[in-house]
C-alpha cells in the first residue's frame, strides 16, 4: 500500500513538472526539407539563420531550425546512439546549435517512430530515450516525429506516438526539460481527435505541393476541423511553401496573390509557421508575406487560442467538402478585435459581400471600424456588411472592433429582420 501511495505522489509530482508555456502557441520557424530536402550542411542553415535574422524574421517570431531528416549517419554507433554526418556538420551539431542560438535561434529535430526514417536514416522505435537525450545533448528540444517507412511495430498511430509521447514525460520528470512533439502523421486515424494526448501539433493532410490547388484542398480539410486547435493543440496544415518557386514537385508556382492567400489561411487557422525555402534567392514580396507582423500576432495571440472558422462556403452549399473550393467566408476572435477572412477560391476576379452580423463575433445594431491586415492601416468604418473586390485566389483580412451605435438614419432598424423588435414585439425589418 505504502508502495502505491509513493508511486502516485511521483506520478502527480512528474505531472506538475509538464505544466507550463511549452508547447501553448503554435511553432514558428525554418523547416530544411521542402528547400533542400538532403541537400543541406551546416553552412548552408546557418547562411539560411542569418538572413532571417537580418530581415527581421527571427524578431517576428521565427526561432526554431529544424533539420528534416538526412542529419545522421544511416546505422547508428555501437552503443546504440545516433551519429551525426561528419561531412554536413565537421564541428559538430552542438556547434551548430550554439551558433544559432546566438542569432536567437533553437535547433529541432527530426524523428520517425518506426526502424527508419523516410530518408531511410534511423527511427526512434526502440531507442526513444536514448535518441532524446542525443538530441538534447545537440540544443534540440522540439522533435516532429514522422510516421514509420515500416509496419513492423504492428500498431495504430495512437499506440505509435505514445511510445515517444512516455518517453518525453520521462525525460521531463528526470531532467526538468520538456520536448515539444509535433506528430507528423498525414492526417491518419483523426489526429485532431486524440493528437492533443500526445503532442503540441498534428498533421492534418498529406504533404504540401507548391500550387493552388493542394492549398485550397488543405483549406477544405481545415474548414472541418477548425475546432480541434487551441492553446496547447494546433492543426498543422504543413510547411508554409511561399518563396518555394520553381522547386518542389510540382514545380512552384504560386502568384503572389496566392502566396497572400496561402500565409493569410495558415496564420489564422493558427497553424504552426514553418518557413522552407531557399531565402538566399527571395524576392523582397516573399519577405513581406512572411514578415506580415499584423497576421503573426493573431497566430500568437496569448488571450484567445482558438482560430477562425467558416461562416458561409460561398461557392457550395453551407458545410459541404469541395477540395478545389473550399469555405471563403471565416471569423473568430482575438484579442485584438474579431477577424475576418474572405477568400476567393475562383480562377476570376470576384466581388465578395458579406453581412456583419453572419460571424458570431459581430453584434447587431453596432458599426465597426476596420483595420486591414494586408495594407496595416485603418480602412474606414463597416456598417451592417462589406463588399470587397478580390482577385483571383485572393484573400481580404481584416480587424474589426466596435465604432458605437449605427447612425441614426438607419432608424433602429436591423441588418437581418430576425435580429431587432419594436418593445410591442413586432419585428423591425429593413
Amino acid at each position: 500500500m505504502l508502495q502505491s501511495v509513493i508511486a502516485l505522489a511521483a506520478a502527480v509530482h512528474c505531472a506538475d513538472s509538464l505544466q507550463g508555456p511549452v508547447g501553448r502557441l503554435p511553432a514558428m520557424g525554418y523547416n530544411t526539407f521542402n528547400a533542400f530536402a538532403e541537400d543541406y550542411d551546416a553552412a548552408l542553415v546557418t547562411r539560411q539563420a542569418k538572413i532571417m535574422q537580418e530581415r527581421g524574421l527571427v524578431d517576428a517570431g521565427y526561432n526554431i531550425m529544424l533539420l528534416d531528416d538526412f542529419y545522421a549517419m544511416k546505422e547508428r554507433n555501437s552503443s546504440g546512439h545516433m551519429v551525426a554526418d561528419p561531412d554536413k556538420f565537421p564541428e559538430g551539431i552542438p556547434a551548430l546549435s550554439n551558433e544559432l542560438h546566438s542569432m536567437g535561434m533553437r535547433l529541432a529535430a527530426y524523428g520517425d517512430h518506426g526502424y527508419q526514417t523516410c530518408g531511410g536514416y534511423p527511427g526512434s522505435y526502440g531507442h526513444e530515450m536514448q535518441d532524446l537525450e542525443t538530441w538534447y545533448s545537440w540544443g534540440m528540444t522540439y522533435l516532429k516525429e514522422d510516421i514509420p517507412a515500416d509496419n513492423i511495430t504492428q500498431t495504430n498511430q495512437v499506440g505509435s506516438y505514445e511510445r515517444m509521447a512516455d518517453a518525453i514525460a520521462e525525460f521531463a520528470c528526470r531532467t526538468g526539460v520538456t520536448f515539444q512533439l509535433s506528430l507528423c502523421n498525414w492526417g491518419w486515424q483523426q489526429p485532431w481527435i486524440w493528437g492533443r494526448r500526445f503532442g503540441q501539433s498534428w498533421r492534418t493532410n498529406g504533404d504540401i505541393k507548391p500550387t493552388w490547388y493542394p492549398l485550397a484542398a488543405i483549406i477544405d480539410t481545415a474548414s472541418f476541423q477548425y475546432w480541434a486547435t487551441d492553446f496547447y493543440g494546433h492543426n498543422d496544415l504543413d510547411i508554409l511553401e511561399i518563396g518555394n518557386v520553381g522547386q518542389g514537385s510540382p514545380p512552384g508556382n504560386l502568384t503572389h496573390e496566392e502566396s497572400k492567400s496561402h500565409f493569410t489561411a495558415w496564420a489564422l487557422l493558427k497553424s504552426p509557421l514553418l518557413i522552407s525555402a531557399d531565402l538566399s534567392t527571395a524576392t523582397e514580396e516573399t519577405f513581406e508575406i512572411l514578415g506580415n507582423r499584423d497576421l503573426i500576432k493573431i497566430n500568437q495571440d496569448p488571450v484567445v487560442g482558438e482560430n477562425i472558422s467558416p461562416f458561409r462556403w460561398g461557392i457550395n452549399s453551407d458545410y459541404t467538402s469541395n477540395a478545389t473550393h473550399p469555405a471563403e467566408y471565416w471569423s473568430g476572435n482575438s484579442s485584438y478585435g474579431s477577424v475576418f477572412m474572405i477568400l476567393n477560391t475562383q480562377d476570376t476576379p470576384q466581388e465578395m459581400f458579406f453581412n456583419l452580423t453572419e460571424s458570431w463575433t459581430i453584434r447587431a445594431g453596432r458599426q465597426y471600424s476596420v483595420y486591414d491586415l494586408w495594407k496595416h492601416e485603418d480602412v474606414g468604418v463597416a456598417v451592417r456588411n462589406m463588399t470587397l473586390q478580390l482577385p483571383a485566389h485572393g484573400v481580404g483580412a481584416f480587424l474589426l472592433n466596435d465604432a458605437g451605435p449605427e447612425p441614426e438614419y438607419l432608424d433602429g432598424s436591423c441588418a437581418v429582420y430576425y435580429q431587432c423588435s419594436f418593445p410591442n414585439g413586432t419585428y423591425i425589418s429593413n
